[in-house]
């Protein structure tokens, strides 16, 4: 009997323990499972509502190193197309470009449709847009097109700064 209920309690926690673990899975690879609300987020700014559409139409285009397609994107392809389509504005078409010409915008200062950028492994390698309320999106090499948090396990430690183009 006590082998039994023993037998039992593993089962019962193993199931709870493997349960939790796939329901993690959207916080490692750092996928906000939140609905998003560009009017709630970004009151009025018409800029993050047209980048949004951009957001929208591409969520889930898979990562391709050098992409600028809806095949697949790099962090920076999919900001100079999101850019491109929803702003009619044209970017510099790498993270390095867009660091050097951009302008500087402070941590506390940071609005929609700022382009946010991350140190990976020493070096500013990878950005996304802010969208307002602690949220950006991006192309992850893990997710693809995805929006995150920056305050995020991954990200809140990467931060390296923020450029503006009007």
């Amino acid at each position: 009997m006590a082998q039994t209920f023993r037998y039992a309690f593993i089962l019962i926690f193993s199931s709870l323990l493997m349960s939790g673990c796939a329901s993690n899975q959207n916080l490692q690879s750092g996928r906000v499972s939140l609905q998003y609300s560009p009017a709630k987020s970004a009151p009025g700014s018409e800029k993050a509502e047209k980048l949004w559409q951009a957001f929208e139409r591409y969520e889930g285009t898979p990562y391709q190193y050098g992409g600028t397609t809806a095949r697949g994107f790099d962090c920076s392809g999919f900001i100079t197309t999101a850019y491109r389509e929803g702003l009619g504005q044209k970017l510099p078409r790498t993270t390095s470009q867009m660091l050097r010409y951009g302008d500087v915008v402070q941590p506390g200062n940071v609005k929609p449709g700022d382009i946010v950028f991350f140190r990976i492994a020493g070096k500013d390698q990878h950005a996304g847009i802010y969208m307002g309320d602690n949220r950006f999106i991006h192309a992850s090499t893990s997710s693809g097109v995805i929006m995150s948090e920056l305050n995020g396990y991954y990200w809140k430690n990467r931060f390296s700064g923020a450029r503006r183009f009007d």
